[in-house]
């Protein structure tokens, strides 16, 4: 599957059910996410509260990757995926009723993170096992999710971003219930049953060893990080839209997932395999590089136009993740690609209680500019620990390495 086209993955089977379900649930995180951090900054003003209401569900990975991920490839994906939708649906719901209480938002919200630190490994997992793995078309198909998500958070957070307006956020969570739910019907119908990738039930002590197995090579380590932090750092910024300028929040969430879908375009189609390997860092110094001209508090088109271009920055994860498949053997690729998306997403969970807290001390601007340079610093400090690194470490994890 070398070098598919775009238009020739919607011929693999399955491919097209599982995009429409992530699509579904992407608008849905969207949508709702956005009404959850105006709701919270409506009831409280606070800038970290609305921070973590919005990025709180990644604050959860981490434990659902020490407790959960052994799921990833243990559990059958159809009914998986079908399952979490529906628990998300329910979480939704739940948080659109009138008399819950702020502590009961952030608790539904801890419990949408535990259940979501299975969804990036089953889902991508499922991907790669559908597109013949890392020499096969996983690279151009995570493209064109990541473009997917793109173009479902720039409508989602405009169309969003709209009626939390004209309505009120409690309606809107109501619509991303119904999406979820959406999801949760394609993901059951469209799919076909499948085996889990590797035998054993799910459990912590399962998860304890394939983590182990996977954080054993120091390129992989690096490649992790790499996922994790830069990104992690600046999606701090991006958590401090709301506080920065309430009226416009859905214009820069909607224009940073334009630059994404730029970049995705740029990483997974045009580039070839040669220059594209080389620009990872290149990629996560332009994603941080535009938020620090927020020290200057820019007027909203500026603003706009600044998280654009650091959006495509995002483009290096493609880079990243392809090497990560590289240097992993199959019956680990869904753990794998869950221990970068439970780590990354936990990332930006800490990373947005982080901005929240220095733009309660500050300003949200001040915060976006520290958040932004403290992601270049690492960047610096990742590629120079690149160059680094021995090359006898470079092989994958044996075939049979504890799982």
């Amino acid at each position: 599957m070398t070098g598919l086209s775009y238009r020739q993955l919607f011929r693999v089977p399955e491919f097209t059910p599982l995009f429409l379900s992530s699509a579904a649930h992407t608008a849905a995180q969207t949508v709702g996410g956005l009404a959850l951090a105006t709701l919270v900054y409506r009831a409280t003003g606070s800038p970290l509260l609305s921070a973590v209401s919005m990025f709180g569900p990644s604050l959860a990975q981490v434990l659902g990757a020490t407790v959960l991920l052994s799921g990833a490839d243990r559990l059958p994906p159809r009914p998986a995926l079908t399952g979490l939708s529906l628990a998300f649906a329910g979480a939704a719901a739940l948080m659109a009723l009138p008399g819950l209480p702020t502590w009961g938002v952030f608790a539904v919200v801890l419990v949408q993170g535990l259940v979501a630190s299975l969804g990036g490994g089953v889902r991508w997992g499922l991907l790669n096992e559908i597109l013949g793995g890392a020499e096969g078309g996983y690279l151009p198909g995570r493209s064109l999710f990541n473009m997917m998500s793109g173009l479902m958070q720039i409508t989602g957070y405009a169309a969003g971003g709209a009626l939390v307006t004209a309505l009120s956020p409690r309606p809107v969570l109501l619509l991303a219930a119904l999406l979820y739910a959406a999801s949760a019907l394609v993901a059951r119908l469209g799919l076909t049953s499948r085996a889990p990738r590797a035998s054993g039930r799910l459990s912590a002590a399962a998860t304890r060893r394939a983590n182990a197995a996977l954080w054993s090579s120091r390129p992989r380590r690096l490649t992790y990080l790499g996922l994790w932090l830069p990104n992690g750092l600046v999606v701090g910024c991006e958590a401090l839209f709301v506080p920065y300028d309430p009226g416009a929040a859905g214009t820069l969430f909607a224009c940073a997932a334009l630059g994404m879908l730029a970049g995705d375009v740029l990483v997974g189609r045009l580039l070839p395999p040669g220059p594209r390997s080389r620009l990872a860092t290149p990629l996560l110094l332009l994603l941080a590089a535009p938020y620090t001209l927020f020290a200057l508090h820019p007027a909203v088109p500026l603003a706009a136009a600044c998280a654009a271009l650091a959006s495509v920055g995002f483009g290096a994860s493609l880079v990243q993740q392809e090497r990560l498949m590289s240097l992993t053997p199959p019956e680990l690729s869904g753990h794998a690609l869950g221990l970068h998306s439970a780590g990354m997403l936990t990332l930006q969970g800490v990373s947005a209680a982080l901005a929240g807290g220095i733009a309660q001390l500050t300003s949200p601007a001040a915060a976006m500019s520290v958040m932004a340079g403290l992601s270049i610093a690492v960047t610096a400090a990742l590629a120079f620990a690149g160059r680094a690194a021995p090359r006898t470490d470079d092989a994958p994890v044996p075939a049979g390495s504890p799982s």
